[in-house]
């Protein structure tokens, strides 16, 4: 395990601490840098897909608190039932999504171009639902109606495609649903937890036989700086959509796919 690996496995885990959470796709970003670096550590989508755990585990210390309350109280509590179905209800179709998509999704779809494309795809369509969203009617997660949370699911889907971001579509999709900027945040985050986890499981069954022990320390590297930097930011990240919405996510998109698309082109041409 040379010094280089160790640096581009810290530089990737930090990358994915930063990104996981906002609406600039994590995955997009892992992609870019994993072909501008030349990253030779373990299989790459393995490597992604793994150290997405540490941001998992910071965003779950975060609300420890209302996680914890919420699996005490499932037997006397109707609101912590009812939070856990919606959870549930928006996991569900990306679970059953993905499991069918699987190769398809991993082998055609994981490319610097569709990255490139979808970043400012979907960052145009963030400044539209930015503009044009509908007046908030729900502002808390235990008012999250199921087939609410159903729909924002199906948003979650689109996230398949690499470049769309996963925080983007649930919550543009959960605005869209008529919640506010702040709960579709934070229910973003809480559904995170199911489906990242879910994600992590089946990659790990799909790909045990490509780990090694050097491939382990690496991964171990960018889980620990994916854990430190995603604590940073779940922790940051609502005031500073409060304060500015998501029109910085969504230049930033756009500025950065369209620096790739040119890259790209360049590498075509020579």
């Amino acid at each position: 395990m040379d010094i280089i690996s160790v640096a581009q496995a810290a530089l990737l885990g930090l990358v994915e601490g930063l990104t996981e959470f906002l609406p600039v796709s994590s995955t997009g970003h892992l992609i870019l840098l994993i072909d501008l670096l030349g990253f030779a550590g373990p299989s790459g989508k393995l490597f992604e897909i793994v150290i997405q755990l540490g941001a998992i585990l910071a965003v779950s210390w975060v609300y420890r608190g209302k996680l914890l309350a919420t699996a005490a109280h499932l037997h006397d509590s109707a609101p912590a039932r009812h939070f856990t179905a919606v959870i549930l209800a928006a996991f569900l179709p990306s679970m059953v999504v993905g499991a069918l998509a699987y190769r398809v999704i991993k082998n055609v779809l994981f490319s610097p171009l569709v990255v490139s494309t979808m970043l400012v795809v979907g960052g145009v369509a963030m400044l539209l639902i930015e503009r044009f969203r509908p007046v908030p009617r729900f502002h808390a997660a235990e008012e999250i109606t199921l087939r609410r949370a159903l729909a924002v699911g199906f948003f979650q889907c689109v996230a398949m495609i690499p470049g769309v971001s996963r925080a983007a579509a649930t919550i543009m999709g959960g605005m869209l649903m008529g919640i506010d900027r702040r709960t579709a945040t934070e229910f973003s985050f809480f559904l995170a937890i199911p489906t990242m986890v879910a994600a992590t499981a089946y990659d790990l069954y799909k790909n045990w036989h490509d780990l090694d022990t050097q491939g382990l320390a690496l991964i171990g590297i960018g889980f620990l700086c994916a854990f430190v930097t995603a604590l940073i930011v779940v922790r940051t990240a609502i005031g500073f959509v409060g304060r500015h919405g998501f029109a910085p996510f969504a230049y930033y998109r756009i500025a950065l796919g369209l620096v790739m698309l040119g890259i790209l082109l360049y590498r075509t041409v020579h």
